[in-house]
């Protein structure tokens, strides 16, 4: 019932939100420049990495030795709006589509993580990855990364068709009232490095 309740609800948000979609594409490509499209791997059911498509929200702006500037310089005020509005996170949908994302599922997060999860954050990897999530109505962005997990565990373990309404409702909620979409002191999460053993007591 869930990958049929994605599927349907998919693509009715796509032929329903096409016309935000194209002029979201229009407006990165017009502020941003090309490509429009931020391709990524994440890991997905069981850690299986995908290709994860988001709308670009940062420049491609480098320092003296060809890095990359940390991600608030890069972060424009139209990036920001885009990231604030949710419009970069609608390419996902073609992800649920594909079947490699859910609508509700904890957040994929940079593949570089998975060895840092103890064996209870682990768990938020025994399903589909979702566009939002149990987390993502309790702070987004505005918690812990414990707090996250705690989140993330607790939806894989009392997951039910009624509970992703619920969250896709909320998450709605959340998206107009612009509610956790940044985390003190940085753009969205600070890099996560692992629980300590005096975190996990």
């Amino acid at each position: 019932m869930k990958r049929i309740f994605d599927v349907v609800i998919a693509s009715i948000l796509l032929i329903v939100l096409s016309p935000f979609i194209l002029l979201t594409a229009i407006m990165v490509r017009t502020k941003l420049g090309a490509p429009v499209i931020f391709k990524q791997k994440r890991p997905g059911l069981y850690g299986k990495p995908f290709l994860m498509y988001k709308f670009r929200t940062m420049t491609s702006e480098k320092d003296s030795e060809g890095q990359l500037l940390p991600d608030h310089l890069r972060l424009t005020a139209f990036g920001g709006l885009i990231r604030k509005l949710s419009l970069d996170e609608l390419l996902q949908l073609f992800n649920v589509i594909k079947g490699e994302q859910s609508l509700i599922g904890p957040r994929p997060l940079l593949m570089e993580y998975l060895p840092l999860y103890n064996e209870e954050q682990a768990k938020r990897h025994a399903v589909r990855p979702g566009i939002t999530g149990w987390a993502q109505i309790h702070g987004r962005n505005a918690v812990s990364w414990e707090e996250r997990f705690e989140h993330d565990v607790w939806y894989v373990e009392n997951q039910s068709l009624a509970l992703d309404i619920k969250i896709l409702l909320l998450t709605v909620k959340k998206v107009i009232r612009s509610e956790g979409v940044s985390n003190t002191n940085h753009v969205t999460m600070p890099v996560f490095q692992g629980t300590t053993s005096s975190q996990e007591g």
